[in-house]
């Protein structure tokens, strides 16, 4: 029940729709997105992404936007392969790249 409650209040709080559902946060002064994360029992509000930065998307066109994503992925999957939903990182590659 506690955990229950404890969505609930993260949830109005921040103005989020769902758990799982990323939200733009333009007010924000450092990070683009914020999302509730939940995996079982476990929630973390987390915030990724830099202010006022644009991936290049699933299908870059330009070779700027090509390598941009290529030096992206580069620098963030070199630790594991797959991420936990818990962290940053997974939310960025699933939201702005």
């Amino acid at each position: 029940m506690a955990h229950e409650n404890r969505k609930k209040s993260l949830l109005k709080k921040h103005n989020l729709q769902g758990v799982n559902k990323p939200k733009k946060t333009p007010g924000h002064k450092t990070k683009s997105h914020m999302v509730l994360a939940e995996v079982g029992h476990k929630l973390k509000l987390i915030r990724f992404g830099q202010q006022g930065v644009t991936g290049a998307g699933k299908n870059p066109k330009s070779k700027k936007d090509k390598a941009r994503r290529k030096s992206y992925y580069a620098r963030h999957n070199a630790q594991d392969k797959n991420p936990s939903k818990l962290s940053a990182r997974y939310w960025s590659h699933k939201v702005k790249w």
